[in-house]
C-alpha cells in the first residue's frame, strides 16, 4: 500500500496528543493520591487532639483491615487497651462506650493509610503495564511506594512509645519523624504530578531574589510544620494561652532552662511554643513578600493570591487555636490550613525550578512543547 506523506504530520499530532492524554491520566492519579495523604494527615491530626492514637494496641497490617466484629473481640481488644497508661491515668472508667469512641478514629486512620497504598499501587501497576507513564519516573515511584510502606511501620513505631510506663502520648521525637515523612511523601507526589503534567516547562523570567526567596519561604514552612509536631507533642499549645506576649513577655520565662541548651528547642513547653510563634512570624512575612514580588514579577497572580490568602488564613488560625485553648476542630483546621499553605509554596518552587527542556530539540519545536497538559 502507497504511503501518503501527508499523514505523517497527522499522526504526529496523534501522537502528541496521545502522549498529553497519558500525562494528564498520571498527573490526576497522583495529586488523588496527594489528596489522599493530606486527609490522612488530617485524620492523624485529630487522632492526637482526641488521645485516639492509643486505642489500638496491635499491628495487623492485613488482619487489622476488618472492626471487631464480635462482642468477645471488643472486649478483648478494650482489656488490652485498659492495660496502659493512658486508660488509668486519663480514662478510667470510661467504659466499653467510651473505648469505641476513640477506637472507630484510630481505626479509620489506618484504614485510610491502607486504601492509600491501594490507590496506589494498583493504578501504578496498570498505567505501567499500559505504558502510560514516563520511564524516567517509574524509579521513582517505586521508591515513593516503598517509603509509604515505611510510613506505616514508622507510625507503628511512634504509636508503641506511648505504651511505655508513666506515659499517655506518644514520644514527639517520634511524632515529628512520622509527620516529616507523610510531608515528605506529600511533597514528593505533588512535585512529581506536576512533572508528569507538565515534562517541559519554561522557567519563569524572575530576579535570582525571587528564586532565593522562594527556597527559603519552602524552608520556612516546613519547620514550622515540624515545629508545631513538637508544639503537639509536648501539648504545648495548652500553655501561654495569650498573644502575642507570652505571660506579659515577649521571651517567656524559663526559655533556656533545661541543659543542655539544645534539648530546650524539643523538650521545654515554653521554648517550644516561643520557637513555633517565631518560625510562623518569620514564615508570615517571607510568603508575604513572596505573594507581593510574585505579583510584580512574572508569577501568575493566581499563584500569589492562593500564597497570601493561605499564609494569612493559617497564622490567623494557628492565632485562634492558641486562644481558644486548641479546641478540637480548630486545630484540626490548622493542621489542614498547614498542608494547604505547603501546597501553595510547593506549587510555586515547582514553577519557578521545575520543568526541563530537552537536549537536541530546536527552540522553536521545545517552546511549542511547553505547558501542554492534555486539553
Amino acid at each position: 500500500m502507497p504511503f501518503d506523506v501527508h499523514d505523517f504530520p497527522k499522526a504526529s499530532r496523534m501522537d502528541r496528543a496521545a502522549t498529553r492524554q497519558s500525562r494528564r491520566l498520571v498527573a490526576i492519579w497522583l495529586f488523588t493520591v496527594a489528596a489522599m495523604i493530606m486527609v490522612m494527615i488530617v485524620l492523624g491530626g485529630a487522632t492526637r487532639l482526641t488521645g485516639s492514637g492509643l486505642s489500638i494496641m496491635e499491628w495487623a497490617p492485613l488482619m487489622g483491615t476488618l472492626p471487631p466484629m464480635s462482642e468477645a473481640e471488643w472486649q478483648r481488644l478494650f482489656a488490652l487497651y485498659q492495660k496502659i497508661p493512658q486508660y488509668t491515668l486519663m480514662n478510667d472508667g470510661f467504659g466499653l462506650a467510651g473505648f469505641k469512641h476513640i477506637f472507630w478514629l484510630e481505626w479509620t486512620h489506618r484504614l485510610w493509610g491502607r486504601l492509600i497504598g491501594l490507590v496506589f499501587l494498583l493504578p501504578m501497576l496498570w498505567l505501567w503495564a499500559t505504558a502510560r507513564i514516563e520511564r524516567r519516573l517509574v524509579p521513582r515511584l517505586g521508591l515513593l511506594f516503598v517509603l509509604g510502606g515505611l510510613q506505616g511501620a514508622i507510625g507503628w513505631f511512634m504509636v508503641a512509645s506511648g505504651f511505655l510506663p508513666d506515659t499517655t502520648a506518644v514520644s514527639p521525637y517520634r511524632l515529628v519523624i512520622h509527620l516529616a515523612l507523610a510531608l515528605v511523601l506529600y511533597a514528593a507526589i505533588v512535585w512529581t504530578g506536576l512533572s508528569a503534567l507538565y515534562p517541559i516547562r519554561q522557567r519563569l523570567p524572575v530576579s535570582p531574589l525571587v528564586r532565593g526567596l522562594a527556597i527559603a519561604c519552602l524552608a520556612m514552612v516546613s519547620l514550622t510544620i515540624l515545629a508545631g509536631g513538637f508544639t503537639a507533642g509536648l501539648h504545648a499549645g495548652l500553655t501561654y494561652n495569650t498573644f502575642p506576649l507570652m505571660d506579659g513577655r515577649l521571651v517567656p520565662e524559663g526559655y533556656a532552662m533545661l541543659h543542655p541548651l539544645v534539648r530546650n528547642l524539643t523538650e521545654n513547653v515554653a521554648a517550644v511554643q516561643f520557637d513555633h510563634r517565631l518560625l510562623a512570624t518569620v514564615t508570615l512575612i517571607l510568603v508575604s513578600a513572596m505573594a507581593v514580588l510574585g505579583w510584580r514579577a512574572a508569577l501568575p497572580r493566581s499563584l500569589s493570591v492562593c500564597l497570601a490568602v493561605a499564609v494569612a488564613g493559617q497564622y490567623l488560625l494557628g492565632v485562634t487555636t492558641l486562644l481558644l485553648v486548641v479546641p478540637v476542630p480548630v486545630a484540626t483546621l490548622h493542621q489542614f490550613g498547614a498542608v494547604m499553605l505547603l501546597t501553595a509554596v510547593l506549587v510555586v518552587v515547582n514553577r519557578l525550578f521545575g520543568g526541563r527542556r530537552p537536549s537536541g530539540r530546536p527552540l522553536a519545536e521545545t517552546d511549542a512543547m511547553i505547558e501542554t497538559p492534555a486539553d
